[in-house]
C-alpha cells in the first residue's frame, strides 16, 4: 500500500535527488564489487555487508514504529533473502572475479525476463500477452549478442561459467520475487528489507566459512581501495539506496520507481570501462541496448497491466525483487 505524507505531497527536487541517487548509486554497486573483492573473500565480503546493513535497518525500522515480526515472517524472508542474496547477490560476487562488472550488470538486468517466465509456467500463472513476448524475445536476442557461442573465443572471449552462474543468479532473483508476492511479510517494507538482508546475509556468509574462505583473508593484504569499496556498498548501496527506493514507492508508483531497472546497466557498464578499462566493444553496446530496451517493453507494458487490474505482477514483481539485489 502507498503511504502519503500528512504534510503534502514532496518537493520535485526531493524525488528527483532520490532518483538520481537510486540510479547512480545502484548503478554503482557492480564496480564497487569488484573492487572490494580484489583482496576481500566474495562470500564473506557480501554476507558482512548484508548483515551489517540489515542490522541497521531492522534498528531503525523498529524505532520508527514497525511492529515485532513474527516468526512465520523470519521463515519466508530467510526463503527470500536466501535466494535473492544468498544465491543472486552470491552469484554476482563470485562471477565478478571472472568476468567484468558491466557485463555482469547486463545478465541481472535480465531478471525482469526471468520473472515473466517464471510467472506464466508456475500453475495458474499469467499468460503474458504480445507486447511482453515482443520483450522476452528481445531479450534473449540481446543475451544471444551478449554471451553466444561465438564470445566464448577470442580477443574479447567472455568466462563461460561466470556467465552461466550470472544467469542463474538472475533466475533465482527472478524466483524470489515472484515468492515475495505471496509470501507473508510484515506491513513495513523497510522491516521485510532488513529481515531478508540480516538473513540471507548470514547464508550467504556461512557459505563462505563452509568454503573455507576464511583461510585467504589476511588483515594485512586488505587493500584500501577494498575497504573503502565495502564501506560504500553498505552505507550507500544497502542503507542510502535502499531508503531512497523505498521512500520512491511511497510518493511515487511502483512503476515509475522500477525503471532503475533499464538504467543501473548503463551507468554500471560506463564505470566498468571509465573506473576499470573494462573492455566494451560495439556488440557488447549493442547487446546492452537490446537488453535494456526489452527490459523497458516488459516493465512498461505489465505496469499498464496491473494499473488495469489485470495481473499481479510487473512492477510489483520487479519491486520485490529489489529490496535485497543491489
Amino acid at each position: 500500500m502507498r503511504e502519503h505524507s500528512a504534510s503534502g505531497p514532496p518537493s520535485r527536487a526531493k524525488v528527483v535527488t532520490a532518483f538520481a541517487a537510486v540510479y547512480l548509486i545502484w548503478g554503482s554497486t557492480y564496480i564497487a564489487i569488484r573492487f572490494a573483492i580484489e583482496t576481500l573473500p566474495p562470500f564473506l565480503m557480501a554476507g558482512f555487508r548484508f548483515m551489517v546493513a540489515g542490522a541497521v535497518l531492522y534498528g531503525w525500522a523498529r524505532l520508527a514504529g514497525a511492529k515485532r515480526p513474527a516468526r512465520i515472517h523470519w521463515a519466508t524472508t530467510t526463503v527470500i533473502g536466501g535466494l535473492l542474496i544468498s544465491v543472486g547477490n552470491g552469484a554476482v560476487v563470485w562471477a565478478e572475479q571472472r568476468v567484468a562488472s558491466g557485463l555482469a550488470s547486463l545478465l541481472i538486468a535480465t531478471v525482469p525476463i526471468w520473472i515473466v517466465l517464471l510467472d506464466w509456467i508456475r500453475r495458474n500463472g499469467t499468460q503474458p500477452g504480445p507486447a511482453v513476448m515482443t520483450g522476452v524475445g528481445l531479450g534473449f536476442a540481446g543475451l544471444a549478442l551478449l554471451i553466444g557461442p561465438e564470445k566464448l573465443s577470442g580477443i574479447h572471449r567472455i568466462d563461460p561459467a561466470g556467465a552461466t552462474v550470472l544467469v542463474m543468479g538472475a533466475m533465482a532473483w527472478a524466483a524470489g520475487s515472484l515468492y515475495s508476492l505471496r509470501a507473508a511479510l510484515p506491513e513495513s517494507r523497510l522491516l521485510a528489507t532488513a529481515m531478508e538482508m540480516l538473513m540471507g546475509g548470514a547464508l550467504i556468509f556461512l557459505a563462505g566459512l563452509a568454503t573455507d574462505e576464511w583461510t585467504g583473508l589476511h588483515w594485512s593484504t586488505i587493500s584500501a581501495r577494498s575497504a573503502v569499496s565495502l564501506g560504500y556498498l553498505i552505507v550507500f548501496g544497502s542503507l542510502v539506496g535502499f531508503t531512497a527506493y523505498i521512500w520512491l514507492l511511497n510518493v511515487t508508483t511502483p512503476a515509475r520507481a522500477s525503471t532503475y531497472a533499464y538504467v543501473n546497466p548503463v551507468v554500471a557498464v560506463i564505470l566498468g570501462r571509465v573506473l576499470a578499462g573494462e573492455p566494451l566493444s560495439t556488440q557488447t553496446v549493442l547487446a546492452a541496448a537490446v537488453i535494456v530496451a526489452a527490459v523497458a517493453v516488459i516493465t512498461t507494458d505489465r505496469a499498464r497491466t496491473v494499473a488495469a487490474g489485470k495481473g499481479p505482477s510487473g512492477p510489483d514483481a520487479i519491486e520485490s525483487s529489489t529490496r535485497s539485489r543491489k
